[in-house]
């Protein structure tokens, strides 16, 4: 017992956290973890610590640079990737990341010079050649981008992309019919890439060839589903094709996929206008004032409809608004002027029809609200006069995204996840989708009535301030001291436990792991470190797998984990859900609608098992009894089974 004693005490010591003297290389490992799973701030901490201890290295100056632009910080970023390109100049990426930091902060001719010294190291990168065209574009620099497109078709023949971007060029110098040339072109190359669709819809739109754009719009919608603008455009072209309810829906879509469009709401406050559907389109009014407060076009059609829905006072205020910015707009007079009649304000009436008379107005400002005009106006122009026509874009550009490593998800690199995360011990509670469902165990209960802090059961990591941050570094300095202080071993274990959940949440699941498999040293029936290690190790195996890791033997272990923990808490459902979530990793589907029908039968509650099992149900061909599993877990409170259940529903 003595020799078991002082094993443990000799592991606590190795594994105490002193930062100052942590191993470089492992500070980076960690961060990266971070910034794979999303926790920006929490890597930046890390990559901090590396750049005090080793601030000659690139890579944590880079990955730093990485979690900032993910942020948003464009300006730090770029900071970040002109250090690492200090440090060593051969990096390709640091190059293509500054370059997009550039981009972002519309420096396209900077952005160029970046790219450009990325290809002296890597001559046959096409995204490189890809993004230096569109720089070019960008900065209306059209002849040298034609000229770098003649090279790239030169040199990779049966890529689409370089005549796609030249028929954008083309576009941009107004020469249609060269454009329309380039865009056949890259749809020959490949029929299945829905942005040249939309492309060569584009084109068709700019001649008002309605129905032809409909077709392209309808090919590039089956292949991009999920692309707003395509559905702005074809509302457009069903519009101008009397298709009102057409061009309702696709609004209605766009608007689904895009809540924020300001095209969409436009449009559709405008055409619900016209269908009578006025409080409706009083809403779309609405949100475009409060994305453009000073949209006067916007304010006049919301004035429109409060009217005729019986607000004449609100009318009057948003016509005066208008009005004040634009006195000698004499169709807002005269509206005006209808509701201070019915309000019996005469004498203000009167003034705004002098006003009017002494502009000597005709018989068009005494009828009826006119109908929506078949014209569009660009989003730009502000002449009070188009009020009544559809908006469409200053620039109807080809779509022709930047080709880089570093949007979206970070996990989208490898795979799009769909599935729900395992369910892990926390220090801090994660805000549930579920709300109105908090997991118990009595394994996890009893361990909380003697422990430090309390522990809580979430499915997913929480994300973590910085404040936050410091304080888990600090609690687990203090956690390691009191290890090594401690001579009674049960709460040694306990101590372990709760310093390896904290490891957790910082995302250093690599500590975690060495803490918890001291822990089961000592005791090879905690069911909790068992449960924990499990879950730890998946997080690792999933970030080592993104890098080319070969993982199986690791998650083999993961099995072995959750499959002892079961047979020691054979009534712990979490377990049963996450043993599911393995074998989904892993495509055994069958048996993994197996733990997940027993997780709901120990817990019928459980959203997250009826989730996923409609997934590895759908995945496994049985899409009628998945679909109804999704139904369950939105009926349950997990409102994001609703999008997937309208996806496999409609196929």
């Amino acid at each position: 017992m003595t020799l078991r004693k002082l094993i443990v005490q000799l592991c606590c010591l190795w594994s105490i956290p002193m930062m100052s003297q942590f191993n470089t290389d492992r500070l980076i490992t960690i961060g990266r973890s971070a910034l794979y799973y999303e926790d920006y701030v929490l890597s930046i901490q890390y990559f901090n610590q590396a750049i005090t201890a080793k601030p000659y290295l690139y890579e944590p100056w880079f990955f730093r640079g990485v979690a900032k632009f993910y942020l948003d910080d464009f300006a730090g970023a770029e900071s970040d990737c002109t250090s690492a390109i200090e440090r060593n100049p051969y990096v390709t990426n640091c190059y293509e990341l500054r370059g997009l930091c550039r981009i972002h902060q519309n420096r396209y001719e900077e952005a160029a010079a970046d790219y450009t010294s990325a290809l002296k190291y890597d001559p046959e990168n096409q995204g490189l050649w890809h993004n230096r065209v569109l720089c070019y574009i960008r900065g209306k620099d059209y002849e040298r981008a034609l000229g770098q497109l003649d090279t790239m078709i030169a040199r990779w023949p049966r890529n689409a992309a370089p005549y796609s971007m030249r028929a954008e060029v083309y576009m941009q110098q107004k020469d249609t019919v060269k454009a329309l040339e380039a865009i056949e072109k890259s749809i020959e190359i490949d029929p299945y890439d829905g942005s040249l669709w939309g492309a060569r819809a584009i084109i068709s739109l700019s001649r008002s060839e309605w129905q032809q754009s409909e077709e392209y719009l309808d090919k590039a919608i089956h292949l991009q589903p999920k692309s707003g603008g395509n559905y702005i455009n074809r509302a457009l072209a069903r519009y101008n094709q009397n298709n009102l309810r057409g061009a309702m829906a696709d609004y209605d879509t766009a608007l689904d996929l895009e809540p924020n469009n300001f095209l969409g709401h436009y449009n559709r406050g405008l055409l619900r206008a016209q269908v009578g559907d006025d409080n409706r389109g009083i809403e779309d009014f609405d949100f475009v004032l409060n994305l453009e407060p000073g949209n006067m076009l916007a304010r006049f059609n919301r004035g429109l409809l409060r009217e005729k829905t019986g607000d004449l006072r609100g009318a009057i205020s948003d016509y005066s608004k208008v009005i004040d910015e634009y006195p000698n707009f004499w169709t807002g007079l005269h509206y005006r002027a209808g509701c201070y009649r019915r309000l019996g304000m005469n004498r203000q009436a009167e003034q705004d029809e002098f006003r009017i008379l002494k502009a000597q107005i005709d018989k068009r400002y005494g009828g009826r609200q006119p109908r929506l005009s078949k014209q569009q106006r660009k989003r730009s122009d502000e002449d009070m006069e188009k009020y009544n026509q559809l908006v469409v874009a200053d620039e109807q550009e080809v779509e022709n995204d930047y080709q880089n490593d570093y949007r979206g998800r970070v996990q989208h690199h490898k795979v799009e996840a769909t599935y729900r995360p395992m369910y892990e011990l926390s220090l801090l509670p994660v805000k549930n989708e579920v709300q109105s469902y908090i997991p118990y165990d009595e394994t996890v209960e009893a361990f909380n009535r003697h422990a430090r802090r309390q522990l809580y059961i979430v499915c997913g990591t929480p994300t973590l301030g910085e404040a936050q941050t410091t304080q888990l570094f600090a609690y687990i300095d203090s956690l390691g001291t009191a290890i090594s202080d401690l001579q009674n071993l049960k709460h040694v274990q306990s101590l372990l436990l709760q310093r390896a959940v904290a490891y957790t949440v910082l995302q250093n699941n690599e500590d975690a792991i060495e803490s918890l498999t001291t822990h089961l040293l000592n005791d090879s029936l905690s069911v909790l470190a068992l449960w924990q290690r499990a879950s730890c190790q998946t997080k690792v195996n999933e970030f080592q797998a993104s890098q080319g890791t070969y993982i199986d033997m690791k998650t083999a272990n993961v099995l072995m984990d959750l499959s002892a923990a079961i047979r020691l808490a054979p009534r712990c459902a979490y377990l049963y859900y996450n043993r599911g979530c393995v074998y989904v990793q892993r495509k055994d589907y069958t048996r993994a609608i197996e733990d997940y029908t027993q997780a709901i039968t120990l817990d019928p509650r459980l959203a997250e098992a009826y989730y996923n099992r409609g997934l590895a149900l759908i995945d496994s061909g049985k899409t009628a009894e998945g679909i109804n599993d999704l139904s369950k877990a939105g009926e349950l409170g997990l409102y994001t089974a609703y999008s997937l259940l309208k996806k496999y529903t409609k196929k």
